[in-house]
């Protein structure tokens, strides 16, 4: 079907000009591997079709699969562009949800890959400097509706029924310049690195909206390199990646420089904390703590030495003091307070927070907040489907139709339109 032609032009008779130029963005879409494999069932339709058929709707902004199914009914041009026969049925509402529920991810990850492959052989995404960020894509429950009467609705025991593989997030908004505002949503989040100086996602992978961002970073990483072997020079993200684990894969595997926001529950030293002469902290009650060992802190992969409270610890303190002297509240509730110092080597102090060239990359995670802007541009966050499956495809799907619009512009001489994804078919002539 891809070599229908029509005696009359529909593009002139319906005054559709663009849709001329989705034959040459479909021609650097290599998705013939999806239709390898039969179907058993109903006829099935190509899936190679039903791809180009969701980008196509990426790409004209229509919000919904309906409005996706109406669109190719009434423009047979946009149907031949997609790869069907006008003269059948045309594909229904179920026939696309289907496909985004059954499709292997495996396989469009397969194509996204592939496209990355192409515009690094352009010289279009070197991997010099590599952003990592992630949004949120909350799910159609009724528990994200605020309009909605629901009993416990953030409550992490309860799953919404309407997309059971939903889970429990938070996603910032600033509702005004100064002004940050956490909220609660059920859904989805995908994780995404992104080349900073062309601003391109090269990498991205959709997990439950529970995953910590800072448990993807060295997975993803590895996968990355695995892939496409880059020459890394600098990774930037926010606070929530400034772990030690992070910056040690980011200097001792990459070899690149870690450009992460600090965090500063990260970087807290006390300050009001004193030590004696043995080298002891001295609590709120001006006692010398008692030293109870060391230990390895997993969680941020750091070790610790713990001092706790004389009075329920030594004997020499015990016979005179009835209670804490500063009437400290862990007195009663637990026995006295603590404090635990960090004793190994911070890895922060081999970064050079506050240089040129720190503050000159870290500006480059800005590049992430335009690449998801493109992102949403195409409906990712507003997936028309429930399921873990068919959200991931869904956000794989903007993922290709973002690359693909990038690699036309650069096979056509065009490397300044890569990042024009709506606009760049309509004013193409070729």
């Amino acid at each position: 079907m891809d070599q229908q032609t029509l005696l009359l032009s529909l593009e002139s008779f319906l005054d559709i000009n663009p849709l001329k130029n989705f034959k040459i963005l479909f021609d650097n879409l290599d998705a013939s591997h999806l239709d390898i494999r039969p179907s058993s069932g109903r006829k099935p339709f190509s899936r190679q079709s039903l791809l180009r058929a969701l980008i196509f709707k990426n790409l004209k902004g229509l919000p919904t699969l309906t409005e996706l199914v109406n669109e190719l009914k009434d423009n047979p041009s946009a149907a031949i562009r997609c790869g069907f026969n006008i003269l059948k049925p045309l594909p229904s509402v179920e026939r696309f949800s289907s496909f985004l529920k059954n499709m292997s991810n495996r396989e469009l990850q397969k194509i996204r890959i592939q496209l990355i492959h192409n515009l690094i052989h352009l010289s279009v995404i070197t991997g010099e400097y590599l952003s990592i960020d992630s949004c949120a894509i909350p799910a159609h429950v009724k528990e994200n509706n605020l309009k909605t009467n629901v009993k416990s609705r953030f409550s992490k025991t309860r799953i919404p029924k309407g997309s059971p593989d939903a889970r429990l997030g938070i996603m910032v908004i600033y509702p005004t310049a100064n002004k940050k505002k956490i909220l609660y949503f059920w859904g989805f989040r995908d994780h995404v690195v992104i080349d900073a100086k062309e601003e391109l996602p090269i990498w991205q992978i959709t997990k439950p909206a529970d995953v910590h961002e800072s448990l993807m970073f060295i997975p993803i990483f590895k996968l990355i390199q695995d892939e496409f072997h880059f020459d890394i020079k600098a990774v930037m993200g926010d606070g929530i990646y400034d772990t030690s684990a992070i910056l040690k894969y980011i200097i001792k595997d990459l070899k690149a420089k870690p450009r992460i926001s600090r965090n500063p529950r990260n970087t807290q030293n006390q300050p009001n904390l004193q030590f004696s002469k043995t080298g002891n902290p001295i609590c709120l009650a001006r006692l010398e703590m008692m030293n109870r060992g060391s230990y390895y802190d997993k969680k941020q992969n750091r070790r610790r030495r713990k001092w706790v409270c004389p009075l329920h610890y030594s004997k020499k303190y015990a016979h005179q003091f009835i209670v804490c002297p500063a009437f400290h509240p862990k007195f009663f509730s637990q026995k006295g307070c603590y404090v635990c110092i960090r004793i190994d080597q911070d890895i922060r102090s081999e970064i050079d927070y506050g240089s040129t060239s720190f503050k000159t990359d870290i500006k480059l995670r800005s590049g992430s907040e335009r690449v998801f802007s493109r992102l949403f541009n195409v409906c990712m966050q507003n997936p028309p489907v429930i399921g873990f499956n068919a959200v991931s495809n869904y956000a794989i799907i903007a993922h290709i139709t973002v690359l693909l619009v990038a690699l036309t512009a650069a096979k056509n001489n065009m490397k300044d339109k890569i990042r024009f994804i709506k606009s760049f078919l309509p004013n193409f002539n070729p």
